[in-house]
């Protein structure tokens, strides 16, 4: 998935009764887009220069459609506490109990033994968007440690060639291969079955070879992976098992 160069948010609501949305102009946007994202936020991206009554019209046309994507989100999660006492990783069949170990100094999350992942630092006293970023970068790290050698594993037995992993903290999209053969996958696949994490590795390493959704991608996909229309429909309502930490 590109990214966009945004300006700052504008919220805003469409005296038709439209859901609240919010605007991000874009330099780089060419049309009007509309995402509703898992967490039931409505974000229209459009570009820099494109009058206001063109976005209400765009929203009006297609208020039918976002309320039906409302409807489908699962409900909000309940409030956890911060940070939590305990990650669990099912993608990698990882369990990590949270250590507050203290002290002074900046924030740091670390492997202090194994199952054992130890926050340093005055964690009760740092802003909360500080605190889940050093959470986050932890995430990051271990979680592209754990699955590169996994997505080579599947890559060797399927005669796939990539070029590189990145993990990343996407709301939308659970992965993505660029033409140059560098497969992005959202971090938070860690939180799914194996069975899923599989699938999405393998859904990524065939677009190595069908830059596309044509009928021989999905005949390819179902070479590799024989249950793949049950685990996309588990991905797709895979959001429910993310913690809200991740997303603040």
């Amino acid at each position: 998935m590109s990214e966009q160069f945004a300006l700052p948010l504008e919220v805003a609501a469409d005296t038709a009764g439209t859901p609240e949305w919010v605007l991000r102009r874009s330099a780089r946007a060419r049309r009007l887009a509309v995402r509703v994202h898992h967490d039931g936020r409505v974000e229209v991206i459009a570009p820099r220069s494109l009058p206001e009554r063109d976005i209400d019209g765009f929203l009006h046309r297609h208020r039918a459609w976002i309320e039906r994507q409302l409807q489908s989100r699962p409900p909000p999660a309940l409030p956890q506490p911060f940070p939590p006492q305990e990650i669990s990783l099912p993608a990698i069949a990882e369990s990590h109990r949270v250590h507050l170990r203290g002290g002074r100094g900046r924030l740091r999350a670390d492997g202090a033994a194994p199952g054992v992942l130890a926050l340093s630092g005055d964690w009760g006293a740092a802003e909360p968007s500080t605190a889940r970023r050093v959470l986050l970068d932890w995430l990051l790290r271990h979680g592209h440690a754990a699955l590169e050698p996994r997505l080579r594993l599947l890559a060797q037995r399927g005669a796939f060639h990539y070029r590189a992993l990145q993990l990343r903290r996407q709301r939308t999209r659970w992965g993505s291969c660029s033409s140059r053969g560098v497969i992005s996958l959202n971090v938070c696949s860690l939180f799914q079955s194996p069975a899923v994490l599989e699938y999405l590795m393998i859904h990524e390493l065939v677009h190595t070879r069908h830059m596309n959704h044509s009928a021989a991608y999905w005949r390819a996909v179902e070479e590799h992976c024989a249950d793949w229309r049950r685990l996309d429909r588990e991905l797709s309502g895979g959001w429910r098992q993310v913690p809200s930490w991740v997303f603040g």
